[in-house]
């Protein structure tokens, strides 16, 4: 198997004229995958994307977790483990000593190492207490990836003086993400005080008529803010890493 040491040697040998092309993308395209018998673990992962194969952990017995976060860290140095229970966190603790289990988030972030964070701030706002769930999920996430987050809660339009007062903290964000449920208003409020890309997240917080998230999705969607982008109801994580790869373009 190629290591990815191995592929970025061969990657600087092809800048310098060295190895053509051709040989480039046969190395490339045999991307090895680790079979575990219940589960494919990309190893080239890292590579293509800037980041390790994230384990999705619902749905998934500890056991499961444990193995697949011991194969990505053969070769990776840090792996993210999302959707967790105590029982997911507990079995990782025992088995990887530096597991960092952030409960509210439900996210669990393993690194061998400690590494400096990318330049650029990325904004999480949260509408209410109750969306801290999916807004710390995306903070997580965007974090373990490797850049500096700034946590702003609880800044609902019900209260929109709680929101200006931050203004001048989020408009300095490279890119925010927007984290409401019930209408799903404050992605557009946000919009229109920043010249950054929003990410918003809709959530599952609201009475019968919010229809589990889809009342906020809809108004996302629907947003007259410009520059406003929408993820799926509750997903955090998709939201970090979208913000992750936006402002990895903004350092490059």
């Amino acid at each position: 198997m190629v290591t990815p040491e191995e592929t970025s040697q061969l990657l600087q040998r092809f800048k310098a004229g060295e190895v053509d092309e051709a040989e480039v993308l046969r190395v490339l395209c045999a991307a090895p995958i680790d079979d575990l018998g219940f589960a494919q673990v990309d190893q080239r992962r890292a590579l293509r994307q800037g980041f390790p194969e994230v384990i999705y952990g619902s749905g998934k017995t500890p056991v499961q977790v444990v193995k697949i976060a011991a194969e990505i860290l053969k070769q990776n140095d840090r792996v993210l483990i999302t959707r967790i229970t105590p029982e997911h966190a507990k079995a990782l603790k025992k088995k990887f000593k530096k597991t960092v289990h952030h409960e509210t988030a439900r996210c669990a972030v393993i690194e061998k190492k400690k590494t400096k964070p990318r330049a650029g701030t990325i904004a999480v706002l949260s509408a209410g207490t109750s969306d801290l769930p999916v807004a710390e999920e995306a903070a997580v996430t965007a974090e373990a990836m490797g850049n500096r987050v700034l946590r702003i809660h609880d800044v609902g339009v019900a209260g929109l003086h709680r929101l200006l007062a931050r203004a001048e903290d989020f408009r300095a964000a490279n890119v925010l993400i927007v984290v409401a449920g019930m209408e799903g208003a404050l992605p557009s409020v946000v919009a229109g005080l920043v010249d950054k890309p929003v990410i918003a997240v809709p959530t599952s917080i609201g009475y019968g008529a919010s229809f589990e998230g889809v009342a906020a999705l809809l108004g996302m969607l629907n947003s007259c803010g410009s520059g406003v982008t929408v993820v799926n109801i509750d997903n955090g994580f998709g939201a970090g890493f979208g913000a992750n790869q936006i402002n990895a373009l903004a350092n490059d």
